[in-house]
């Protein structure tokens, strides 16, 4: 399921929305500026990459809950270059992909404005960081001792989307649901991402893999 637009029409322009599509499109293209190598020379270099930056800005669950992640891993040493708690917020604006952020900045474009417009801009900034923080530490406590940086705005965005469900779940959204284009009501496409999102969680266990954030 892909969702494109909604019939849901708001009062005023989606200013933050808006503001936070355009700063995580900014931080992934500067990220991408950098080098990306498979193998690194010296510290010098992987702090330099990429890769240097998602372990700086991500979350690292060991070292957030507990505080003393292992210190001969460069990607935790990297990672103290900001206070613990500080990723907490700087992880939502760090993608893995142009594909990760895509998919997350439609889901915003889509489903924020409403949630934004209901709100007010005042409180819709806290309640999108908040969520990206609760999720964030929900999913770190599901794997608590693991030094792997989690980074995207995913858990900020389902906060969204889960307010959407609750405020407007009858508003028809257009979706593309295999290759035909379908109008729903949000219900059953916000209904649907959520059963996923269990459904990958129970094929991640049994195959004993990581890697997505699904918690």
């Amino acid at each position: 399921m892909l969702p494109l637009k909604d019939d849901n029409p708001t009062a005023r322009f989606p200013v933050l929305t808006v503001v936070l599509i355009a700063l995580n499109i900014l931080v992934f293209a500067y990220q991408s500026t950098k080098p990306n190598p498979q193998v690194f020379s010296d510290l010098s270099e992987f702090n330099a990459s990429q890769s240097g930056m998602v372990c700086e800005f991500g979350l690292v669950p060991d070292r957030v809950l507990d505080g003393h992640a292992p210190r001969d891993d460069a990607c935790v040493l990297r990672n103290e270059k900001q206070a613990r708690f500080v990723s907490l917020v700087t992880h939502q604006f760090i993608h893995g992909g142009w594909f990760h952020l895509f998919g997350n900045m439609l889901f915003l474009w889509v489903f924020g404005n409403n949630v934004e417009d209901r709100l007010g801009r005042i409180r819709f900034l806290p309640f999108f960081l908040l969520c990206g923080i609760v999720a964030a530490l929900g999913q770190a406590f599901t794997n608590p001792h693991s030094i792997v940086p989690l980074v995207g705005a995913s858990g900020a965005i389902s906060g969204v989307l889960g307010a959407y469900f609750v405020l407007f779940p009858r508003a028809r959204v257009l979706t593309i649901v295999g290759i035909f284009p379908l109008r729903l009501p949000a219900w059953i496409v916000l209904g649907a991402y959520i059963a996923l999102q269990f459904l990958y969680i129970g094929g991640q266990s049994q195959a004993g893999e990581g890697g997505v954030a699904y918690w």
